[in-house]
């Protein structure tokens, strides 16, 4: 057995490194460090609970509305609050632009490049990937960014700017908007639809929305090689091996995304909304393959969340494994047997991994449910669900621009108790975020993040037990004489690894 130590990493947002065993040409076992400690949680004990929607955006550069969405929702659930529908659709969004343009810069920046690389020379659909994606020349790759670029002035109109946005709060949105802006918006908007339909997917995004399963998805890229980048793709996953790489634990975790505004629960009290149902549905899917374990989809509880220490560069708190509203932040970096900053989460004492294709199954979206059924949750599907996320939440945007209701309120008054709880759940483009906090004394006393990189490259935990990613890279070729295995790269990639947010 060999060993090989892979990173840093480029195309990953913050520091990761690998330590891989190596045997018989494959990976054995494998070691996800996340070497940068930051302490976020940390930072904000004993300060103001309003300042955390200054300070959480600042965690990451890349999902910073995502933060800033999650502490709004633990801010409301301690104040027993809920933003006015306007505010609702805003906060909506704003989450929806940063997350499309998280999948666009995922797959044209950071995924498909690396099939432009040397070792695939000779295949079939190389020249063309190398038009298309390569850094940094390629066609298809320099019109996403410019796509991109200007998706995000929809971002300057809603909350001011980005990153860092700071027009979210408890309450709702402080950035209200009239018809003239909700016009320009509905135009931009149509402009990146535009974008979407001609590059990504060569069709109407109704049209791919509505392929019913992997076979009619297989006749669909049949019908027209090539067209759309959604199509290369196809073709490029399956002649690569990607449909067998990167086995996910089979389990699968969302706690639901854009959460629907009602009216008010009573004109008394203006401030307190019910829900419905949100876009994407929370819950936990299971492939049923562990013993003792059903297939289909579960409630996702957030009670069942704990976090082990065991082998992270944090003292272990006592009686073991807390859940986040208890938890314990304390560097300790000498402590034997650590490997990572990175706390290992788990589900009720399970391994799940988090993303778009967690969102898609927890949903119950027909395509990807028959895909993981096909194929598992490898490294085929969970860029396919990214790139689906397109036809289904582009529309949803373009409802909730038209709900919007200029003279209304965005936001209401909340008042922060001096004492009390509360957890904020999120879906950021990566997947799975919560917040948990607590005041006393009108004061943070504790504000703990699981981030979905935390769930999916988390170290192993007290049983030995691997992380998703971990668990993932086992059987992962790689070619003799590789230092950076282009196979090991598919599958880190297509879990998309924010480390900055893992190491909060």
């Amino acid at each position: 057995m060999t060993r090989l130590v892979v990173g840093p990493f480029n195309r990953v947002e913050g520091d990761l490194e690998l330590r891989l065993e190596l045997r018989d040409g494959a990976v054995a076992s494998a070691e996800v460090t996340a070497p940068l400690y930051r302490g976020f949680e940390t930072m904000l004990l004993g300060r103001d609970p309003l300042d955390a929607l200054f300070i959480v955006p600042r965690i990451c550069g890349i999902c910073s509305v995502s933060q800033s969405v999650a502490a709004a929702h633990a801010l409301a659930d301690l104040a027993g609050a809920a933003p006015p529908p306007n505010g609702a659709h805003a906060i909506n969004l704003m989450l929806a632009c940063e997350n499309l343009a998280d999948h666009l810069a995922h797959f044209y920046l950071f995924f498909m490049p690396d099939f432009t690389r040397a070792a695939y020379a000779g295949r079939p659909w190389f020249d063309e990937a190398q038009r298309r994606f390569a850094a940094p020349g390629g066609v298809h790759r320099a019109a996403a960014v410019a796509a991109r670029q200007r998706w995000f002035g929809m971002m300057g109109t809603l909350g001011g700017k980005w990153p860092h946005t700071q027009s979210l709060s408890p309450g709702g949105s402080s950035r209200a908007l009239d018809a003239a802006e909700r016009s320009r918006l509905l135009a931009r908007l149509a402009e990146f639809r535009a974008f979407v339909e001609r590059q990504l997917y060569a069709a109407p995004l109704a049209e791919v929305a509505a392929i019913a399963d992997w076979d009619a998805f297989q006749a669909w890229c049949d019908a027209a090689p090539g067209q759309g980048d959604l199509r290369l793709f196809a073709a490029i996953a399956a002649d690569a091996g990607l449909h067998a790489l990167g086995r996910g634990p089979g389990r699968a975790l969302s706690w639901g995304a854009y959460p629907q505004p009602a009216a008010p629960v009573s004109s008394a009290s203006p401030v307190h909304h019910e829900s419905a149902l949100p876009l994407f549905a929370p819950g936990l899917w299971c492939d049923g393959a562990a013993a003792g374990e059903r297939a289909g989809i579960a409630p996702a509880d957030p009670d069942a969340v704990t976090e082990d220490h065991r082998h992270a560069w944090l003292a272990d708190p006592e009686g073991g494994p807390r859940h986040p509203r208890a938890g314990l932040t304390q560097p300790d970096a000498d402590k034997p047997g650590a490997y990572s900053w990175c706390k290992a989460p788990r589900l009720a004492g399970r391994v799940v991994e988090t993303g778009a294709l967690a969102r898609q199954l927890a949903d119950g979206q027909p395509l990807v449910a028959d895909a993981v059924r096909v194929l598992g949750c490898v490294v085929t599907t969970r860029v396919l669900a990214r790139l689906l996320e397109f036809a289904r939440v582009l529309p949803a945007m373009e409802h909730w621009l038209r709900a919007l209701a200029p003279g209304e309120p965005f936001h209401v008054e909340c008042a922060m108790p001096a004492r009390g709880s509360g957890v904020g759940l999120a879906e950021a483009a990566r997947g799975a975020l919560g917040h948990w906090i607590a005041v006393d004394g009108g004061r943070i006393a504790q504000w703990q993040i699981v981030a979905p990189t935390s769930w999916n490259f988390s170290p192993r935990d007290a049983a030995g037990t691997p992380g998703a990613l971990e668990a993932a890279l086992v059987g992962t070729p790689v070619a003799a004489g590789e230092t950076t295995p282009v196979a090991v790269q598919h599958v880190v990639r297509s879990f998309d690894p924010c480390m900055v947010c893992t190491v909060h």
